[in-house]
C-alpha cells in the first residue's frame, strides 16, 4: 500500500497479513502509519497503489459500505457514536438493515441492545442516551456494535485506553473468544504487556514503512520473552533506538501545599466530601474504577461543574472556581480525557490550538501576532516532538497521540502552577509515553502541583509520589507512590483489608 496526503507520504509500500482466527497486532509511533492503513483497510482512503485481498479475492474498489457488507468492522480510539440517542438506537443504527419505511421493533431493539452489552460485560441501560456515558462506557458500546455485526475481521484501535483493569479482562475475553471463533482481529495498542498476552504475530510501522513482521507462538506466557522477542526489542523496532524509563529519575522533594480541598463535593456530578492537598513539586496520582468520580472531580476543579460544598485552597487562600477562567487565573490548567470533544478544536491549526489559552497575549491593536504564535507553536512542536507539517496543520490532520501532545502543550503554554491531567497518555506511542512521564516529572521539579488521572494502573504507579483511590465519588484510600498494584485494586473494589 502507498498513500499520499498532499506532500505527506503516510504510507510507503505497506504489506500486512491478517489470518482466519489470529490475533495480529500492529504497533508503531504515533505518525508511523498505522491508522491510514486502517482507514484504508476499512474503506474510507483509497490507497495511491497497491492490492487489497479480503478472502483471497482481489477487491478493486473498497469503501465503508462494501468494506461492512465484507465483515470488515472497526473499533476506533474515539467512539464515533450519535450522543443524542439512546445505546439502544445507537447499536440499531449500527446494525439494522437497510428497511425503507419497515416498523421499527423497538422491543427486540432493546433486547439485542441488552443482549450484546452483557457479552461485553458492560453495566449500561440500553436507554441511556450516550452523551450520559463516559469515555470508556463508550467504547464498550462500539465493542457491542462490532460484535453484533458478526464480523470476520475486527479491527481494534487502542480498545483499553480508558478502560479499567477489569473492563480490559473482560475485553481480553472478548478477544480470545472471537479468535477461537476464526474471527480476525487487527489489535493497535501502546501498551505491550496487552500485545504479548493477545497476540499471534506482531507488525510493526515505522515512517510509513512495514519495517518487521514477527510471529508470537507463546502469547499469554507468563514470560513474554520465551516467545522469541523482548519488549525491549519491539519497543527498539518502534521508535529505532532504545527508550530509557522516566521511572529511574528520583522523587522531587515537596514544598508547600499548593492546592487543597476540604470536604469538596456536588450533587449533580455525585463527588462527595472529597479532602486532599497535593504540595508544590509533588505529583499524585488519581485512581479508580470507572464512575468512580475522577473526571467528575477534575472538572470542579477546572469550574466546569462547580463545588456546591466544601472548599478549595490555592497556597493556602480560600478561592472561588465558578468557571474556567477563574481556574486558569488562579494557575490550574487541565487537559480533558476526551481530546477531540474537550481538548482541540479539531479545525483550527495547531498553532491556534497551543495558543488558545493564552491567546490574548497575542492581540496587538487588535490583531493577532501570527509570528509570535507561531513562535510559541514551535517550541512546543520540537520539545513533544510532535509529528505534524508545520504550526500551521489543522488539528484534525495530525494523528491520535500527536493531538493529545498539543492538548498538552496549550496548558503548558499558561505556566501553570496547578495542572491537572486526565488520561495524559492515552493513544500515546512507547517514546512519547517516556517524555510525558519525563515532563511531568520536570514540572513537579519546576515547583508545579500535577494531579494525573489514569486509568492505566502502572503509569499511576510509575509517575505518582501519592496515590489517591476513589470509589462512589469520595476517595477511600492514600497509598504511597510505587504501592503494590493489588493494593490500589483492593482499594478500588472497596476491598476492607486495604487500610488507608
Amino acid at each position: 500500500m502507498t498513500k499520499s496526503f498532499h506532500a505527506v507520504q503516510a504510507l510507503k509500500g505497506v504489506s500486512f497479513e491478517l489470518r482466519e482466527g489470529e490475533v495480529h497486532a500492529l504497533l508503531g509511533e504515533n505518525g508511523a502509519g498505522k491508522s491510514t492503513l486502517i482507514k484504508v483497510i476499512t474503506g474510507a482512503h483509497a490507497p495511491d497503489s497497491g492490492t487489497i485481498e479480503v478472502g483471497g479475492c482481489v477487491v478493486s474498489s473498497l469503501t465503508p459500505v462494501s468494506a461492512h457488507a465484507m465483515g470488515i468492522a472497526c473499533i476506533y480510539q474515539q467512539p464515533a457514536l450519535f450522543p443524542d440517542l439512546t445505546v439502544t438506537e445507537n447499536i440499531g443504527l449500527r446494525l439494522d438493515p437497510p428497511g425503507g419505511l419497515l416498523r421499527v421493533r423497538w422491543g427486540d431493539r432493546r433486547r439485542r441492545a441488552s443482549e450484546l452489552l452483557q457479552r461485553v460485560g458492560a453495566a449500561i441501560s440500553p436507554d441511556s442516551e450516550v452523551r450520559s456515558l463516559s469515555m470508556p462506557e463508550q467504547q464498550l458500546v462500539e465493542i457491542a456494535c462490532a460484535l453484533g455485526a458478526g464480523a470476520r475481521i475486527v479491527i481494534m484501535d487502542e480498545p483499553t485506553a480508558s478502560l479499567t483493569l477489569r473492563e480490559q479482562r473482560l475485553l481480553f475475553d472478548v478477544v480470545r473468544d472471537l479468535r477461537s471463533r476464526g474471527v480476525g482481529v487487527i489489535y493497535i495498542s501502546h501498551r505491550l504487556e496487552e500485545i504479548f498476552a493477545l497476540a499471534d504475530r506482531v507488525t510493526v510501522l515505522r515512517d510509513g514503512q512495514s519495517v518487521a513482521t514477527h510471529d508470537l507462538p507463546k502469547a499469554g506466557a507468563e514470560n513474554p520473552s520465551q516467545a522469541g522477542l523482548t519488549e525491549k526489542e519491539l519497543i527498539r523496532l518502534m521508535v529505532g533506538r532504545d527508550v530509557q524509563s522516566a521511572g529511574a529519575t528520583e522523587p522531587v522533594p515537596a514544598g508547600a501545599d499548593r492546592l487543597s480541598l476540604r470536604g469538596i463535593g456536588c450533587a449533580s456530578s455525585g463527588v462527595r466530601d472529597v479532602s486532599f492537598s497535593v504540595r508544590s513539586g509533588e505529583v499524585v496520582g488519581l485512581a479508580g474504577l470507572v464512575g468512580a468520580g475522577r473526571t467528575e472531580l477534575a472538572r470542579i476543579l477546572f469550574g466546569i461543574t462547580p463545588a456546591s460544598s466544601g472548599e478549595i485552597l490555592i497556597d493556602g487562600q480560600r478561592v472561588s472556581i465558578h468557571s474556567p477562567l477563574d481556574a486558569i487565573a488562579l494557575g490550574i490548567g487541565y487537559v480533558p480525557e476526551d481530546r477531540r470533544r474537550h481538548g482541540l478544536v479539531l479545525e483550527m491549526p495547531v498553532a491556534s490550538n497551543i495558543s488558545m489559552a493564552v491567546h490574548s497575549s497575542f492581540f496587538r491593536w487588535g490583531w493577532v501576532r501570527r509570528v509570535a504564535e507561531s513562535k510559541l507553536a514551535d517550541g512546543f512542536i520540537d520539545r513533544l516532538s510532535i509529528k505534524c507539517a508545520d504550526s500551521q496543520a489543522a488539528g484534525s490532520s495530525l494523528s491520535g497521540g500527536n493531538q493529545q501532545k498539543v492538548a498538552l502543550a496549550r496548558w503548558l503554554a499558561t505556566k501553570p502552577s496547578v495542572l491537572v491531567l486526565d488520561e495524559p497518555t492515552q493513544g500515546v506511542d512507547v517514546g512519547a509515553k517516556s517524555e510525558i512521564h519525563r515532563i511531568i516529572r520536570d514540572l513537579a521539579r519546576e515547583g508545579v502541583a500535577v494531579l494525573v488521572i489514569s486509568s492505566d494502573l502502572p503509569e499511576v504507579l510509575q509517575v505518582s509520589d501519592r496515590i489517591l483511590v476513589m470509589r462512589g465519588g469520595a476517595v477511600v484510600s492514600e497509598l504511597p507512590g510505587g504501592s503494590a498494584p493489588d493494593r490500589v485494586m483492593a482499594a478500588a473494589l472497596g476491598k476492607s483489608e486495604v487500610a488507608s
